[in-house]
């Protein structure tokens, strides 16, 4: 890997409304495991989306922990974006 090169890294949040009193992180990783995070998101459908700035704080945080309030704005964008989408596959 060249000085340039960046390794792959990923995080997956989850969000139960029910339960979570905000969105949590499910799964984080870099290289093959953020590699493996993303091919499982995508096989089951679910929307990977690239934002290196939240992904640089959202990596900093441990799994199950909340996400901060300093970035909910950044994260109520993404899942109005995931809920976009889910309502345009669902059948009419």
């Amino acid at each position: 890997m060249t000085k340039k090169e960046k390794r792959k890294q990923a995080v997956a949040l989850r969000y139960r409304p029910d339960k979570d009193t905000s969105p949590r992180v499910a799964a984080k990783g870099s290289g093959l495991v953020a590699e493996k995070i993303i091919e499982l998101a995508r096989k089951h459908g679910i929307p990977v989306k690239d934002d290196p700035d939240l992904l640089e704080v959202l990596s900093k945080l441990e799994i199950e922990e909340e996400v901060p309030p300093t970035v909910y704005v950044a994260v109520a964008e993404l899942l109005a974006f995931v809920y976009s989408l889910n309502r345009k596959k669902r059948p009419v």
